[in-house]
């Protein structure tokens, strides 16, 4: 699992057709802190309704993403699993 701070929403007026109804976000990964930056920015699928300055966990593995997602088939590689309230007491 990653630890990622959303950055931005991704817009596309063309798509593969598995990501039509979904939220795609910009991720960027962050050391534990939850402020510094941790290698390239990457782009998820949205699990949980996270929005720009949310603290995820996200998984880049396309296995997980599809099990998540319920899609067998589907090119998916990158999905928010979830919204981090609280880093080793302190809050986010």
């Amino acid at each position: 699992m990653i630890l990622a701070r959303v950055i931005g929403n991704s817009v596309a007026t063309i798509k593969h057709p598995c990501f039509d109804g979904r939220v795609v976000l910009v991720l960027q990964p962050v050391m534990v802190d939850g402020l510094t930056a941790k290698g390239a920015a990457f782009l998820a699928v949205d699990s949980v309704q996270a929005g720009p300055g949310d603290l995820v966990l996200a998984a880049r593995e396309g296995n997980t993403a599809r099990q998540i997602l319920g899609s067998d088939t589907d090119p998916l590689h990158s999905v928010v699993l979830g919204i981090v309230d609280e880093l080793a007491g302190k809050a986010t």
